[in-house]
């Protein structure tokens, strides 16, 4: 008798799980009741709801506005948007006498702050430095209801946004708990910053050597090396970076580093991506 109803629970929970569905809604608002099998950074791989033992489709990510899962939370995609073009070189200046120069890749290390040069003027003696390190964080940490502007719009100049974050937490009463990948900038010490959107742009474009337009491997293994041979983790070509630029109040503007468009992709704050803080010098 136990053993009976046992086999009785059995086959009931297996039947509750079989009746779980997964809702897929694309772009174009096309609705698919499936099981999701899968779920990559390009695609996604389900069966139908309808038909648990025939083939399993796949649909690309892109095509995805979100899915909504059996147990009723919803993950929403990316919207992707045009980058901006990148600023034109200005005609090469002399360096000031004395001034060091530097290439993209160099190590910078200078008064406790090192990193991976990833820009520069056109005299080399200025520009960015990458951290050596990077880590999975969110933006911020409201959701809706709560959800808010910060007023972060800049495009070209991640300090500026600190700043207005800064103020931002000020006004409010709030704590830079709040904005996590903001927080883990911010502590690496005075001058570290997230990076706005358009210099997250110009960053992948020197991280691929100075272009897009093609697959340049042994330029990114060089910057990757040189993060390493720094005691550094090597920057990933395939997931999005976090920038200080905000949107609306639910996403911020990422970028990524690989040679694939879009460049540039709305992503909800409160989810986790990856930061990378810069140091101007």
């Amino acid at each position: 008798m136990r053993k009976t109803l046992f086999l009785l629970f059995a086959a009931l929970c297996g039947a509750m799980a079989a009746s779980a569905q997964d809702l897929i809604v694309k772009r174009d608002s096309t609705k698919v009741e499936a099981n999701v099998l899968e779920i990559s950074t390009d695609v996604v791989r389900y069966k139908k709801y309808s038909y648990p033992g025939g083939p399993t489709y796949v649909v690309p990510v892109k095509e995805l506005a979100y899915i909504r899962y059996a147990n009723g939370e919803t993950e929403r995609y990316a919207v992707s948007v045009p980058a901006t073009p990148l600023t034109p070189a200005t005609p090469r200046q002399e360096a000031a006498p004395g001034a060091k120069q530097y290439e993209i890749g160099d190590l910078y290390d200078a008064n406790g702050v090192r990193g991976i040069v990833c820009q520069l003027s056109e005299d080399g003696t200025h520009g960015l430095a990458i951290s050596l390190d990077e880590i999975y964080l969110p933006w911020s940490v409201f959701r809706k209801p709560d959800l808010r502007t910060v007023g972060t719009t800049d495009r070209s100049d991640g300090r500026v946004n600190m700043r207005i974050v800064e103020e931002y937490i000020a006004a409010n009463g709030l704590s830079w708990d709040d904005f996590p990948a903001f927080k883990w900038c911010r502590e690496k010490g005075e001058g570290w910053y997230l990076p706005a959107i358009d210099e997250l742009l110009n960053i992948g474009h020197n991280y691929n050597g100075g272009s897009r337009a093609s697959n340049n491997r042994k330029a990114h293994k060089f910057f990757n090396d040189r993060l390493k041979a720094a005691g550094g983790e090597r920057m990933d070509r395939l997931v999005y970076y976090f920038s200080s630029t905000e949107t609306d109040d639910r996403n911020a503007y990422t970028s990524h580093m690989n040679i694939e468009p879009p460049y540039v992709v709305e992503i909800q704050k409160y989810n986790k991506f990856l930061v990378r803080a810069v140091y101007a010098f």
